[in-house]
């Protein structure tokens, strides 16, 4: 039976706590935080956190320190941010789709779900691209579904990996317009761009950041964007939505997270903090100078897309285990 002196002194302690806490919060942030990215030194996701990460602490008086743990297409850095105290002093970079296709897969045995993360402050939406060498006959989009729906299994269409969102991506294009690919699934942009300009795969489901590059070398032609607004990199590129295709939407979204737990006041003052660095126009010339999409999300906003995300990649990822081979 617990004494009236034990019940004071539990009270006196949990006081003591919720003081402690609300004394932390307002001190926030009073030492150095770790960004987590998932990814090595010198991409794409590891430019933009540099960038944010170097505007942001002056913002928050503290340093913020970038620290890469790439492996296993980003479950290394997503596990040890899972793992990490949830006190704000550690946050991190998730990719979506990437992180939720890790979830719903067995094989990858992720120690973390999609929960395990609080939405704070999204980067980045780099819209999904398709695109053909320059001497390919398929001239339009509508071309490649027409190849692909005449001839099933017979256009090749390459992705950067099983289950990333270039896969995602063909998937929704199946169910969209009746096309059938043969998937072939590659390593990365590196070998993705190599294998589609030698001609090994007949067109590349890509992101816009991945075909300028041939595009604006004159190497590849671009036949579709896969958002709703056209790209500012490729203006001259419709989008699937103007063709007539308003569910093939796909995106490589890279935002920043807070373990699960972390207090609702410190995340409103990294939200604060991130979106204040995110707004300066040094931060959008510097992502755009790596051809990267600015978009901005934060609070509920980001929360809602974060959650969307999750369910429209458990719906693919369903299918691509059960999609028939013709």
């Amino acid at each position: 039976m617990i004494t009236r002196r034990e019940t004071l002194a539990m009270g006196v302690g949990l006081t003591a706590a919720l003081t402690t806490g609300r004394a932390a919060a307002q001190d926030f942030p009073s030492r150095p935080i770790n960004l987590i990215v998932m990814a090595p030194a010198g991409g794409s996701t590891d430019v933009g956190a540099r960038v944010v990460a170097a505007l942001a602490e002056k913002i928050a008086g503290q340093p913020i320190v970038v620290v890469n743990k790439g492996g296993a297409g980003g479950q290394v850095g997503w596990t040890e941010l899972a793992r990490s105290k949830p006190d704000g002093y550690t946050i991190g970079f998730v990719v979506l789709p990437g992180m939720n296709t890790q979830v719903l897969d067995p094989s990858r045995q992720a120690i973390f779900t999609e929960e395990s993360f609080v939405p704070v402050a999204n980067q980045v939406s780099d819209p999904g691209a398709l695109w053909v060498k320059a001497d390919s006959p398929f001239k339009t989009f509508a071309d490649v579904i027409e190849a692909a729906k005449k001839a099933p299994g017979t256009v090749r269409a390459a992705t950067t990996g099983i289950l990333s969102d270039d896969h995602l991506a063909i998937l929704m294009t199946e169910e969209a317009t009746g096309a059938h690919f043969r998937i072939v699934h590659l390593d990365g942009n590196a070998n993705q761009l190599k294998e589609t300009l030698s001609g090994n795969v007949d067109v590349a489901f890509d992101n816009v950041g991945g075909a300028i590059k041939p595009v604006k070398a004159g190497q590849g032609r671009a036949l579709a964007v896969t958002d709703p607004d056209r790209s500012k990199f490729l203006p001259e590129v419709p989008t699937t939505v103007e063709l007539g295709f308003p569910t093939i939407i796909s995106s490589s979204t890279r935002g920043i997270t807070a373990p699960k737990g972390t207090p609702p006041e410190i995340l409103r003052k990294l939200a604060d903090m991130l979106g204040k660095a995110m707004a300066e126009p040094e931060h959008n010339a510097k992502l755009e100078a790596q051809g990267l999409t600015v978009k901005v999300m934060l609070g509920d906003d980001y929360a809602k897309f974060y959650k969307e995300a999750h369910e429209k990649a458990k719906k693919y990822v369903e299918w691509a285990r059960t999609r028939p081979q013709k």
